[in-house]
């Protein structure tokens, strides 16, 4: 049960990873129990975008009034081939056109991992450091900031070799130097972090790398929770209050740094895809007011 003081306080900013309910629901039919929910958020990934159109998508997020806290996803930059990496190039400036569409808060960058057959870790990073080089550009002229996510260590190879806050910031101040926004005044700036609950929670570094990051470098903030034990080390996310991470404490220290955005709840996790969509929603409302 929720206590009535929570019940009364007025729901927080809160937006719908659409990882948290693909197995149940359409991108339609999400966009739809957002509103019903009385969830303000939404960021889609680029498959159930695909489904629906981005047009058509644009237009049904607008007439229900939703913001749209960020695109998944870009990056995935490394490969082993000169073909390969331009390949990423492309894709990534499709989804930066699409994130621009969409009025997307940010892209999502999950760089990418090692190239098959791989082990060179310095060179993957620098693919990745290439990679965002190569598309910041057109990001900065259509007004789509990146996002540079960060990963646990446990997805170092195959997903993001990106794995520290400080690992995305150093790639921040090394190719936006400026902080573009700064020129202007205010807003953020084209190249940034997203902060993700699950992937840094357990970095003895991570209150000085939000203090570093400020307000104009932290882009995104998501959230769920860390099962112990952990079944899967992809598909087992918790629900908000389920694990250990102390989320009241880290949202907290993301607002003291002058992150202004919403929550965003991304769940992948083959248990709550087993229950009804209603019902995690209503479950993930719950749970932000007594834990986030």
């Amino acid at each position: 049960m929720v206590p009535d003081a929570l019940q009364r306080r007025p729901l927080g900013p809160l937006s719908l990873n659409t990882a948290t309910v693909r197995e149940q629901w359409s991108l339609a039919q999400m966009i739809e129990a957002c509103a019903r929910h009385g969830i303000s958020g939404i960021a889609p990934w680029r498959d159930k975008l695909d489904e629906l159109g981005v047009e058509r998508a644009a237009a049904m997020i607008r007439s229900h009034g939703l913001t749209v806290t960020g695109l998944c996803r870009g990056g995935m930059f490394p490969a082993a081939d000169a073909e390969g990496r331009r390949a990423a190039i492309d894709d990534n400036r499709r989804a930066i056109d699409d994130a621009a569409t969409l009025g997307a808060r940010c892209l999502i960058l999950v760089v990418g991992g090692l190239p098959v057959a791989s082990r060179d870790l310095a060179g993957a990073r620098a693919m990745v450091r290439d990679g965002i080089a190569a598309v910041l550009d057109h990001a900065r002229a259509v007004g789509v900031p990146l996002a540079i996510e960060p990963l646990h260590p446990m997805y170092c190879a195959d997903r993001c070799c990106i794995n520290t806050l400080d690992q995305a910031l150093d790639l921040c101040d090394e190719l936006d130097p400026v902080r573009s926004a700064d020129q202007a005044g205010g807003g953020p700036a084209a190249l940034g972090v997203a902060v993700d609950a699950y992937h840094v929670w357990w970095d003895p570094g991570l209150d000085a790398a939000l203090r570093r990051a400020g307000p104009r470098r932290l882009l995104a903030y998501h959230v769920c929770d860390w099962l112990v034990p952990t079944t899967d080390l992809l598909l087992d996310r918790g629900m908000m209050g389920d694990g250990v991470i102390e989320l009241r404490a880290l949202g907290q220290k993301m607002r003291d740094n002058g992150y202004q955005g919403f929550d965003e709840v991304e769940i992948l996790s083959r248990r709550w895809w087993s229950v009804d969509g209603d019902t995690v929603l209503q479950t993930l409302c719950e749970r932000h007011r007594q834990h986030c």
